[in-house]
């Protein structure tokens, strides 16, 4: 699907550990990977990182795809050496316990697994309710409050213990999908625009964004700094082809049907129009989805909203068991979207205002 040296770099970046607020392992893996073909690469404060080809060009395109993760922090260490913790971002809690997490200190990475009360042991009427994270703990083999403050500290982040794996047909699962796939994207994206189509007018900003799952920040920083014409944002949808979902209320998609295109108020008209005609015209397989939402929920929205505004468009990897210690999504879906991408750009008219009346 990938050449060798694409898919040992988007092994690398799910295999990082980078909680949102501490998404250092994940920014040194993608900047390094970027500084292989960019004119340019840099770091913010905030911790995005930006890859610039033709930085002269007065025509801005910037793609982003977030590579902070869910995941927790540390708020307490009890008498005999368990950790309470916090959640960082939106977790699907009835996925935690037993779940194997690497607490990120200072000095190393600190195995631990999420424990709660047996089942054995809960009694019938508690069966019922939901897990809440107050109920649980992290166990990282201490008997007691001074031995476990010697490997780890209140504050230090905890991330889900990376577990990337190959499956059947094309399928990959790892923690942290949500949106490193998005982030690789984008920077498979700009660089087969550096290698292959060779833009000359065209200013191509690939960023690698922080803080989505707290609501945007990084995005938010890196569009105000870049102020492009316009920006991709590349995230994961919800595959609605499980046993469970109703496709009446949420939709038909699918893995491996194709990238998801959405219509709602976040995509600019005239972008989204050319998008998909390119697709027809170009045979790449796309899907339709009105989103779960009217606005909101990406960096799609934080974009399209700089300044005097940017015409956006999110292109989404459909995605299973989100928010979950592990999702699963299609490398079919991912070349498609990169094939989408890099053709709507290679073809960008930049007198263009993409005003749509």
């Amino acid at each position: 699907m990938f050449n060798k040296k694409s898919s040992d770099f988007l092994k690398a970046l799910l295999n990082t550990s980078s909680p949102s607020g501490f998404e250092i392992e994940a920014c040194r893996v993608f900047k390094k990977y970027l500084e292989g073909f960019c004119d340019k690469v840099n770091t913010d404060v905030m911790g995005n990182t930006i890859g610039i080809i033709n930085e002269k060009a007065q025509f801005k395109v910037m793609l982003a795809g977030h590579y902070d993760e869910i995941g927790f922090q540390i708020i307490h260490i009890c008498e005999n050496g368990y950790l309470y913790f916090r959640q960082v971002g939106g977790i699907d809690k009835i996925t935690l316990p037993g779940t194997e997490v690497e607490i990120l200190t200072e000095k190393e990475k600190v195995p631990g697994i999420i424990g709660k009360k047996p089942i054995h042991l809960v009694q019938q009427n508690e069966r019922d309710k939901s897990i809440e994270v107050k109920d649980l703990w992290i166990d990282i083999g201490a008997s007691t409050k001074k031995e476990a403050e010697k490997l780890v500290a209140v504050g230090d982040s905890v991330a889900v213990k990376p577990n990337y794996k190959e499956l059947k047909n094309n399928r990959i699962i790892s923690k942290g999908l949500d949106d490193k796939i998005g982030a690789f994207v984008a920077a498979e994206t700009i660089r087969r625009l550096k290698e292959e189509i060779k833009l000359k007018n065209i200013g191509i900003y690939c960023v690698g964004t922080v803080q989505e799952e707290l609501g945007h920040r990084g995005a938010q920083t890196a569009a105000f700094n870049i102020t492009p014409n316009v920006g991709f944002a590349i995230d994961v949808g919800f595959a609605i082809d499980t046993p469970d979902l109703n496709v009446k209320h949420f939709g038909s998609i699918k893995l491996g049907d194709g990238p998801i295109l959405a219509r709602n108020a976040d995509n600019n008209i005239v972008l989204g129009k050319k998008m998909r005609e390119l697709a027809k015209k170009s045979k790449i397989k796309y899907q339709e989805d009105a989103g779960h939402r009217a606005s909101g929920g990406t960096d799609t929205t934080i974009i399209q909203l700089t300044k005097t505004g940017v015409a956006t468009a999110l292109v989404s990897i459909p995605n299973r068991y989100m928010h979950t210690p592990v999702e699963m999504v299609d490398l079919k879906d991912v070349e498609g979207a990169i094939k989408l991408l890099t053709a709507t750009i290679a073809t960008l008219d930049t007198k263009q205002t993409f005003i749509p009346v």
